[in-house]
């Protein structure tokens, strides 16, 4: 579990510097703060998922399941701007749109590091 843990926080870690070079407007001044920022980017997600999913569980249930893929981008969205706020060297140039941008480019990169790394463990 704890490997498991070191794994995601790695794989978070290595998409946040990778997305920080393509032109999304996510910038990250250094590894370090990389690896700060994915530890927070964690944090905060452990915290929002749960408040909006509380939230959103009528709208999806009324709508037989067709909102969690929006609930789901959303929580990222949000953890991904609400990590920037809190991370000194992790900003968000173009603001929304770099949040949107970010976090969908976030999820691509960090699905196909998964693909990799998921096999040898």
């Amino acid at each position: 579990m704890l490997i498991d843990l070191l794994i995601a926080w790695l794989v978070s870690a290595s998409s946040l510097l990778i997305v920080s070079k393509l032109p999304v407007g996510v910038e990250v001044d250094s590894p370090a703060k990389a690896y700060l920022s994915a530890a927070v980017l964690g944090v905060v997600a452990a915290v929002v998922n749960p408040i909006l999913r509380a939230l959103f569980f009528i709208p999806n249930l009324l709508t037989f399941g067709l909102l969690s893929g929006f609930v789901t981008f959303a929580i990222s969205a949000i953890a991904l701007g609400i990590a920037a706020s809190v991370v000194q060297g992790f900003r968000l140039r173009a603001g929304i749109w770099s949040v949107l941008l970010g976090a969908l480019a976030l999820s691509v990169v960090s699905h196909l590091i998964y693909a990799f790394v998921a096999p040898a463990y």
